[in-house]
């Protein structure tokens, strides 16, 4: 079966977690991701929390599936003249350096569009155009400088990162849409350009409820949020612990055998279209009626003790029983799943978004899989690549270069000493 970018060559100049996050993402959906690196060395990451001496890390290997590795030293002019003549195949470049690295390797936007005026030049950085856009930035950067720390914890502690890397992947995810957005944009122009995300713009981005909150506190307390109505509100968007960003009031509560199972706990959402058979669940049937929990604006001043009520029922539930016994009634909750349940949950694997995968050095791990489920375009999870691994390959087949050409590349020292396809496997 064909897949959705059969035929588009990407140019991958991305290390860490962010491009790469937006360049695997296209590899799964079909494209050629070509991922440049530099001999002996590599992505950062192949080295970086390494588990297993010597071998690839899990960092490395679950970012940069379905990808083709070469390496090029670029500051050898032999190597310089194989990236341009990778820019002049390929349909994108990507790259998240340092602001400013990529004019000084010579890839500056003129010379791409030189080169191919076909060519979409993706990049992530860390902030936009402004006061900081020279600066490095990070994933817990990131979520500091869009919002997510200031509005993450709960009121009498301080900011919050969250575990979702929001600013690396989720900036990386924006990115792939812009790109292939690009590529349709050229179906008509014909014109290449320039596409940027910024890792602060991406976090506000999934940050927007908060900027909704932060307009509506002009006009007085956030009513669903826990410091209504007992607590003050400040001028910014306060943190506000497990309430939910939605209207519907929410929170995290715990389910039986908590005291020794720190992930015995459900997400409780009191929506108002249920709360009648929230209250015949719960042994509360006269709350229907009383005045005090009839109706939503009266229940938000009693939030608290409402779900400390709804608690004590849970207590008496694992939260697997819980969710059975409110799902019968429409009644909107989660369990709380730790990443132990999560890789072992089969559904999981059923649907591709848990894949085992079979590497050459470091045998089986588990990957998260393509998050997005295509009918015609059913992704395959591959194995990263070595280091190099694909050069000979890549050299032969995408630059259509003869052998005597690849091996004068080869004694020029650009391509540093790479592994075979046979050795690796």
């Amino acid at each position: 079966m064909s897949k959705a970018l059969d035929g588009v060559k990407i140019l991958d100049f991305t290390h860490v977690q962010s491009g790469p996050t937006c360049t695997q993402l296209l590899a799964w959906l079909g494209a050629d991701v070509i991922k440049v690196e530099r001999p002996g060395v590599g992505d950062i990451t192949r080295g970086q929390l390494q588990d297993i001496k010597g071998v690839d890390s899990l960092y490395f290997t679950m970012l940069n599936h379905n990808k083709r590795s070469i390496t090029i030293d670029g500051r050898n002019p032999q190597g310089k003249a194989v990236l341009e003549a990778l820019v002049k195949t390929c349909d994108v470049m990507v790259e998240n350096f340092a602001p400013g690295a990529l004019d000084r390797m010579g890839f500056s936007w003129e010379r791409v569009q030189e080169l191919n005026p076909r060519m979409i030049l993706a990049s992530v950085k860390g902030f936009g155009p402004g006061p900081y856009e020279d600066c490095k930035v990070y994933e817990n950067v990131a979520q500091c400088a869009g919002g997510a720390a200031s509005t993450t914890g709960f009121d009498d502690g301080p900011p919050l990162v969250t575990g979702a890397q929001i600013g690396d992947s989720g900036t990386g995810l924006h990115l792939a849409l812009g790109i292939v957005a690009a590529l349709y944009q050229r179906n008509a122009t014909g014109r290449g350009q320039k596409v940027l995300c910024a890792m602060q713009d991406g976090v506000l981005n999934l940050c927007r409820v908060k900027l909704r909150d932060q307009q509506r506190l002009a006009h007085g307390p956030l009513t669903e949020y826990p410091q209504y109505p007992d607590g003050e509100f400040g001028e910014a968007v306060p943190r506000a612990g497990n309430a939910s960003g939605g209207g519907q009031p929410g929170w995290i509560l715990k389910c039986k055998g908590w005291e020794t199972d720190p992930n015995a706990y459900i997400y409780f959402i009191a929506q108002a279209p249920v709360w009648e058979a929230i209250c015949d669940v719960i042994g509360k049937p006269e709350w229907k009626t009383d005045p005090d929990y009839a109706k939503p604006p009266a229940r938000l001043p009693r939030l608290k003790h409402i779900f400390n009520t709804i608690e004590q029922w849970c207590m008496t539930k694992t939260k697997f029983e819980a969710m059975d016994i409110l799902n019968k009634y429409d009644i909107p909750c989660g369990p709380i799943l730790s990443m132990k349940e999560l890789a072992e949950e089969q559904s999981l694997r059923a649907t591709g978004t848990v894949v085992e995968v079979d590497h050459p050095t470091r045998g089986k791990y588990l990957t998260v899989g393509n998050p997005i489920k295509l009918s015609d375009s059913i992704s395959e999870v591959k194995r990263s690549p070595l280091l190099g691994e694909h050069t000979d390959e890549i050299l032969r087949d995408v630059l259509r270069l003869d052998e005597a050409r690849i091996t004068e590349i080869k004694a020029s020292g650009a391509l540093g000493a790479t592994p075979t396809r046979a050795a690796a496997e």
